[in-house]
Parts: structure tokens; sequence; C-alpha cells
């Protein structure tokens, strides 16, 4: 009876290790990245490759690697560089791949990096602090417009599920590549807003991050359509259907959670593509918001659309109606920057009330975790 109880034990055993996938138990010797204070070295164990080219966001160009003659690993070391979450990966011998010595990683559109984090100064927005989270969930709508079923990322805050107060709305959009996992996983948007929250900087509020993407119904892999290849530029993006649909999203979300349903508790928000959405959906809803944010943003239109008509005519509307913030921040090396430039030039003619601000790097996550942490704080003030 105790063989057969053994038996059964180490049978279990047996099993448990299988269903953990990593069969072989192998575990990874080498550590990298190594960040002491403000320094950072890369290690990779690739004995037989004859170049490797360390790629990152905040250089200019990859910069190569050099084989280390203690132990045959190619190594890079990255002196002083400023609080933030970076990402970054390796070419081997022509090959992109991310760190096999760690298990961050984030997708970006097709591609996927490894990314580590700098604490300090704004970065800390950037971590999981001990203080009160709140909720991500994914949540489907009907789309009578587009005659398919999509999903939106929502963010609740702290003591949503508990209460029964009732919150203002940030529709926060992404750029072109994009889907409504990118705010959160790739911009950090829910624990940037439960820092905020946590901190008394940024009122609680409920922000819908939604798929723009007229084509898709959610991000690859999270649809009827299986496992595609991910696609930069979705077909009918940025032709007007998407803003024309809208008023959808905002019915469904008023309809499903407990939102204040008026312009002075709505503001919407987006990057790139995402900019130009929000652009152009203010300026044709303007009872909708009262707060609006264009960060990095596409202007000028991609189609002819009754919706990308009469804008002068329509951001007049929007400010008659009240408009609190229209806050437009742009990186100085980014290649919309002339884009945004003539925008700016065209609002002030127009002695349309704007904030401005610009930042240093082109058009990249850096930029755009960073407005966010300082938009959030602007919203919904009484």
């Amino acid at each position: 009876m105790k063989r057969i109880t053994l038996l059964a034990t180490l049978m279990l055993a047996v099993a448990s290790v299988v269903a953990q996938q990593n069969i072989g138990m192998v575990d990874v010797a080498t550590v990298s990245p190594c960040v002491v204070d403000n320094d950072v070295e890369f290690l990779l164990d690739a004995p037989n490759a004859g170049q490797v080219l360390l790629r990152a966001d905040w250089m200019q160009a990859p910069v190569p690697m050099t084989r280390r003659e203690s132990d045959n690993k190619w190594y890079y070391k990255s002196e002083n560089l400023a609080p933030g979450l970076y990402t970054y990966t390796y070419n081997v011998d022509g090959t992109t791949i991310i760190d096999p010595s760690s298990i961050y990683s984030m997708r970006d559109v097709g591609q996927l990096f490894t990314y580590f984090i700098i604490s300090g100064d704004y970065a800390d927005n950037y971590m999981i602090q001990d203080i009160p989270h709140g909720t991500v969930s994914q949540q489907w709508y009907d789309s009578s417009a587009m005659g398919y079923a999509r999903r939106l990322t929502i963010y609740t805050p702290a003591g949503y599920e508990t209460g029964n107060r009732s919150y203002p709305v940030l529709y926060l959009l992404h750029g072109m590549g994009g889907d409504e996992t990118a705010w959160n996983e790739l911009g950090r948007a829910s624990v940037i807003l439960d820092n905020l929250i946590a901190a008394g900087k940024a009122e609680p509020m409920i922000v819908v991050m939604p798929n723009g993407n007229v084509a898709q119904q959610a991000a690859p892999g999270s649809s009827p359509r299986g496992l595609v290849a991910v696609n930069f530029h979705e077909p009918r993006t940025c032709n007007g259907e998407y803003e024309s649909a809208f008023g959808e999203i905002i019915d469904f979300v008023d309809t499903h959670y407990r939102t204040h349903r008026d312009a002075a508790h709505r503001a919407i928000a987006g990057l790139s593509m995402g900019g130009y959405h929000s652009y152009y959906i203010s300026a044709n809803m303007p009872t909708m918001f009262r707060y609006v944010g264009l960060f990095s943003p596409a202007i000028n239109a991609r189609a002819s659309h009754p919706i990308y008509s009469d804008m002068d005519a329509k951001l007049v509307t929007l400010l008659d109606n009240g408009l609190s913030l229209y806050w437009i921040a742009i990186g100085k090396d980014d290649f919309l920057y002339d884009e945004v430039s003539q925008l700016r030039a065209h609002l002030t003619a127009m002695q349309f009330p704007f904030t401005y601000r610009e930042s240093t790097l082109g058009h990249q996550w850096s930029n755009w975790r960073l407005y966010l942490t300082e938009f959030l704080p602007l919203l919904f003030k009484k």
C-alpha cells in the first residue's frame, strides 16, 4: 500500500513538472539587462554569432556589442540613462530577437521588444506601487455600423466595483498598427492611472481604450479571425468610418457603466492615428467632449469623407460649446512635427485657444507615456 502511495506521489510530481511546459527545467544563467543606478549592462550568450547589434529606443541607430573575453558573451554598457521605460532588441547576424535572458517583453504592432524601467522622476508612475488598484477588463459591444462585435479595453478605478458613484470618462485612442491592448500594455495606462489617482494628482475616472481599426474586431489572436499575420496598415483605416461610428462606443459605455453623461465629464485623446481620430471626432461631436488631447497627431485628412470637411466651422462650434482644454504635444524629432506646426499656426490665426507641449525625441512611446502622465491631471477639474 505504501509503494502504491509513493508511486502515485511520484506520478503527480512528474505530471506537475510536465504541466509547466518548461520540460527541460532550463534556468537562465545570464542576467540581462543589469541595471545599476542609471547604468545598464547587456549580456547575450551567443557563442557562434559573428556580429550582434543592440537596437534601443534611446539610440539614434543600432550599436555593435563586443565579445567579452572572460566568458565569450556579447557585452554592451549604456551609461547614465535618465529615468524612464526603455525597450530594446538584439540583431544577431541579421536576425532580430528579444533578450532571451529577460521575461519582460511587450508587443508593438508585429514585433516583440524587451523592456526595463529606470526608476525616478516621472518614471515612478510606470512602476506598480503598493496602492489601491483599478480593474482592467475587456468588453465586447455590438457595432451596427461595422456589422460585427468589437472589443474594448476598459479601466475602472479602485473602488468602482464596491461603490455606487458615477465617474467621468476618458476615451484613449491608439496609433496606426495598434489595437485595444496598446495603451494598456505599451503605454502602461492602468499603472499610470493607479499611481496618479492614489497620489491625488488625477481624478478617479473610467478610461475606455477602443480598437481604432475598422477591419479588426479585436487585437490579433483575440477575434474569430484567429492567429492572423499582423498588418501595420489595416484596410479602411482613417477613411471616416470609425469617426462616424464613435457614438456607438459612447452609448455602450454610458449604458453599461456608471458614468457622468455630459461633456464636462468626458474627454478624448490619442496618439498618432489616435490623435487624428480625436481631432476629427471631437470636432464632429462638439457637445460630447470638453477635453481633447492630441499626442503626436496626424492631422491632414487621409481620405475624402464628410467627417473631414468644414473643420474650421466645426472647431468654432466645439469652442462655443464650452471647450475646457485643447492639449497638443509632440517631440521635436517627430516626422509629424511640420504637420502639427501647421495646425498650431492655423489655430492661432483662428484665435482658437490651445495648450502646447514640445518634448525631445520622436514618434515613440517614450513620449506618449510622458504625455499621458501630464494630461491626466488636467482633466475634470471643478
